[in-house]
């Protein structure tokens, strides 16, 4: 779909080059954003830029660990040097490591901190840097239901996602304080058919895998461009989403079990492990992956995410009733069985 007209907005996205950032590259091109794309993986990024310009609008690539807080200001300013100034900033960038976290190398569990947290603190603070004098901008932060509740084999990864969500109320509410129009929001997502777990560093016995339910990743794109058009602080994307976040929050002793039995088997597949196949944690794999990961057969095209989200409060409230009667009946049960 090409775009015609221009909108003069220009948008950074991290982690530009494939899954979630990709499909959000090609939802924000649509609408007519010039787009700042940043990633490791020179090739995924070059088609990512491709596609935008197929589209009509201007792009550029800029390879960028996110790790590494001089990169992404120097990203920043080839971006408003060659785009103009940028109205919106969408942290996506991640990394994991799969496996029991006494078997973790405590350097990889650095790793997926320094990206997927200190990633996102990073494009913050180069994005404030440009935003908070012209008292405009957008700041989206890309997470998960595994922002609220933690899942086992992922640990690194939940401390991360969490560790966002404090660092946002923090810096929310400093903007508040002093009266910024600059917005930070939250978008969190349910898997999603991202290429990661073809790449993910994993411990398994067996190839990882997205929790079902799966969706694909234009989903979590939609979400996002919609969000950049209307800013509210936290969108949550999908039944599931909403389901883990609330059941992890009225009870989360009973989650606990339930995950406990549940959560090794739901994240690997039947196929064995490939020992030999590069994982991305300290280098790209350099291919064009696309927005696409291997399970399209299992993975949702459509949600309900408009409904919800303007129903969300009565959905908590449902499935608050509903937690709350779970625990209730088991631990009645427990009671009963003693």
């Amino acid at each position: 779909m090409a775009f015609d007209g221009q909108s003069g907005r220009v948008a950074v996205i991290t982690g530009a080059s494939a899954g979630v950032g990709r499909a959000t590259a090609r939802a924000l091109a649509r609408r007519g954003w010039s787009l700042g794309l940043l990633a490791r993986g020179q090739k995924g990024l070059d088609a990512a830029m491709e596609e935008a310009e197929r589209i009509g609008v201007p792009a550029t690539a800029l390879s960028t660990d996110v790790g590494d807080a001089s990169a992404v200001e120097a990203a920043a300013e080839t971006v408003e040097r060659e785009l103009g100034p940028i109205d919106a900033w969408v942290n996506n960038a991640m990394t994991s490591v799969f496996g029991p976290f006494a078997e973790v190398a405590i350097e990889d569990v650095r790793r997926v901190t320094e990206v997927t947290y200190l990633g996102y603190v990073h494009g913050t603070r180069t994005a404030l840097d440009r935003m908070l004098p012209r008292d405009r901008g957008v700041i989206v932060q890309v997470g998960s239901a595994l922002a609220f509740r933690g899942i086992p084999l992922q640990s690194a990864y939940c401390a991360a996602k969490h560790a966002i969500r404090g660092f946002d109320d923090a810096v929310r509410a400093e903007l508040l304080h002093e009266h910024s129009n600059v917005r930070i929001c939250e978008v969190h997502l349910p898997a999603v058919n991202t290429p990661q777990f073809r790449w993910v560093r994993s411990l398994l016995d067996r190839a990882a895998r997205p929790v079902p339910p799966i969706y694909q990743p234009e989903i979590a794109a939609e979400a996002i461009a919609r969000v950049l058009d209307h800013p509210r602080r936290s969108t949550w994307v999908g039944p599931s989403t909403v389901a883990a976040i609330v059941a992890g929050t009225i009870a989360p002793a009973l989650v606990d079990r339930y995950l406990a039995r549940t959560g090794y088997r739901s994240q690997q597949t039947s196929e064995p492990a490939d020992d030999l196949r590069p994982d991305n944690l300290y280098a790209p794999v350099e291919v064009d992956a696309g927005a696409h990961g291997p399970f399209d057969a299992r993975a949702h095209e459509r949600t309900l995410q408009p409904w919800l989200a303007r129903h969300r409060g009565g959905l908590v409230a449902a499935a608050t009733a509903g937690a709350a009667l779970a625990a209730v009946v088991g631990t009645r049960g427990r009671r009963e069985a003693v």
